[in-house]
């Protein structure tokens, strides 16, 4: 699956001030691709949900 870049100055650059040394490489992914069996749990408002329960979770927290 090809995975967007960012501009690379997004890691290494705070306005105009280069926060790294001349020569570093930088990779900076717009976006990661984890498999499902490792996700343990959603972060929410309403706290950590187990991925099975989540549909229930905020339907019943009104939330969907």
């Amino acid at each position: 699956m090809p995975i967007e870049e960012r501009d690379p100055t997004e890691v290494y650059q705070v306005g105009t001030t280069t926060l790294c040394p001349p020569g570093v490489e930088y990779y900076n992914p717009a976006f990661d691709v984890t498999p499902a069996a490792l996700i343990t749990a959603i972060i929410t408002e309403h706290g950590a949900i187990a991925p099975d329960l989540l549909q229930a979770q905020l339907q019943e927290k009104q939330v969907v």
